[in-house]
């Protein structure tokens, strides 16, 4: 589905992403861990033709991304930021009707197909008793998923979003982690997403995207990436690792400081 060849990516004189060569499968959920100031939401633009490579090349179904319009895109792909904002009265269901844009002319009206997957989308993200709320009244969790609705009612068949999980309670970002895994086993859809928390990555991943200083440290299966090499190379720290013998599930505990970080503080 993605090809990524030989991608560099900066901000003016300042490259944060160097040449970096990877594939991501369709129908799979890729998660992109890190440290901070790695690349990882910078690579997450680029792949959501956000921001433009300064070398290299980034092919989305056989195209070079930047050869695709702006529609024909937006209806393929979803694109949800860290943080994202909306006029402070408009309804939950006004929201995912936005979704519907990227398949509607200039000025033309909703009918009732659009209805009809505002409704599913509603539905899918368990919105049904929130759809007349404002959005800016929810809690973060349920806002969350009233723009992974909105999202939803683009029927892309790749969804990007860039740390879902942040600033929720523990309770609500289980229960976006849950959606996200629902949303690839009974939709189909690709799920590219960037996650600070590895034991989510690992609950929720096929595939574990791992940068260090941007570049690729690591692709794989969580059980192959997820390592105690990996976490003390890319994250400084030691942790215990747990590999469940039946679901071959990871569980990660006991993370602590090395002592050259420690140093390094001093």
């Amino acid at each position: 589905m993605f090809e990524i060849k030989n991608v560099h990516i900066g901000y003016q004189a300042n490259e944060v992403i160097s040449d970096l060569t990877i594939q991501l499968e369709a129908g799979k959920i890729h998660s992109i861990i890190g440290p901070n100031g790695c690349g990882k939401s910078t690579f997450l633009k680029a792949i959501g033709n956000q921001l433009k490579a300064t070398y290299g090349e980034i092919v989305f179904q056989s195209s070079n991304i930047h050869k695709w319009g702006r529609k024909p895109f937006a209806r393929e792909l979803a694109y949800l930021m860290q943080e994202n904002e909306s006029n402070p009265e408009i309804t939950v269901r006004q929201l995912i009707e936005y979704g519907r844009f990227p398949h509607k002319k200039k000025f033309e009206r909703l009918n009732q197909d659009d209805q009809a997957i505002v409704e599913e989308a509603i539905k899918l993200t368990n919105l049904i008793n929130l759809a007349e709320r404002a959005v800016n009244s929810l809690s973060g969790g349920e806002r969350q998923r009233a723009w992974i609705a909105m999202a939803l009612a683009q029927q892309p068949t790749v969804l990007l979003l860039d740390e879902p999980t942040s600033y929720l309670d523990i309770h609500h970002q289980l229960e976006i982690i849950e959606l996200l895994k629902q949303l690839n086993t009974e939709q189909g859809i690709t799920i590219i997403l960037v996650l600070h928390d590895i034991n989510q990555a690992a609950m929720i991943s096929d595939q574990i995207i791992a940068l260090k200083s941007g570049r690729l440290y690591d692709f794989g299966i969580p059980k192959d990436v997820i390592t105690q090499t990996m976490l003390h190379d890319v994250f400084k720290v030691n942790a215990e690792i747990i590999i469940s013998s039946q679901s071959e599930s990871i569980s990660i505990y006991n993370f602590h400081l090395l002592n050259e970080s420690l140093n390094n503080k001093k």
